[in-house]
């Protein structure tokens, strides 16, 4: 091998790494300034996202946060840049207690009063608009089915969806009134009894503005049974490719 062509094929070598590291950075800053995509593994915003739906959260859209980062690398002090969370809106946040990302509906701004009362949703002290659709059945992460009734919910400001119970005799369909505290939301799951949301204060609890990720914003992709994406050869028959490419608001 001549000397020109070993020289050559270290050149090739380290323009492959550069591109490498290169690709490697965009994708980093891509995840931690504009959009981060998240996988769904419970059941607690089901009709509306389902197990094995993976959405893309904007970052930008309620400003930056040590949250908004890897490892919380950047330390920011509260938020910078953005805007403040709407009534309705899916956000990703970490819980207080936790350290794992959890994704549901703002339901309670900073001062809000929420309570449940009989499976009604009140905003100081108001019911909030619920119509009965009808049934249906959902399953959860453990396979476990149950029939429950689904309901079109509309807050305050307009905003509708879905929402479903089992009943409303359930441990979070009557509770006390909460008080958001100042620059806290409240935060609740779309599938009312199979959610562990705000309403448990020891678990999650008020989410505070700084804790927030990201608005989700738009499914990229879907598959049955939280199958792994990346296993191509389990996608005919288990993709749902009705559910790719949608905003989650309808």
């Amino acid at each position: 091998m001549s000397v020109k062509a070993t020289k050559s094929a270290k050149s090739e070598v380290w323009e492959t790494i550069v591109v490498l590291v290169q690709a490697l950075i965009i994708a980093l800053v891509i995840r931690s300034f504009l959009w981060q995509p998240f996988s769904i593994p419970t059941a607690s915003l089901q009709p509306n996202l389902l197990i094995g739906d993976y959405v893309l959260a904007s970052k930008y859209t309620y400003g930056y946060s040590s949250y908004s980062f890897p490892f919380n690398a950047i330390p920011i002090n509260g938020r910078i840049f953005g805007r403040t969370p709407e009534r309705g809106e899916i956000a990703v946040f970490e819980p207080v207690p936790k350290d794992d990302a959890y994704i549901k509906r703002v339901i309670g701004l900073p001062g809000d009063e929420i309570q449940m009362k009989n499976g009604v949703l009140h905003i100081n002290g108001e019911p909030v608009q619920k119509e009965r659709t009808g049934t249906s059945i959902d399953t959860d992460s453990n396979g476990i089915s149950v029939e429950v009734t689904t309901y079109r919910e509309t807050l305050p400001n307009g905003v509708s969806y879905t929402v479903q119970e089992i009943s409303d005799t359930g441990a979070f369909d009557n509770t006390a009134i909460y008080k958001v505290p100042a620059d806290h939301y409240f935060m609740m799951g779309d599938n009312r009894d199979r959610s562990l949301d705000s309403r448990s204060l020891s678990s999650v609890g008020y989410v505070p503005f700084t804790n927030f990720i990201g608005k989700a914003e738009v499914r990229y992709f879907s598959i049955e049974d939280n199958l792994n994406p990346w296993a191509i050869w389990n996608w005919p028959g288990n993709v749902r490719w009705g559910r790719m490419f949608e905003s989650i608001y309808q």
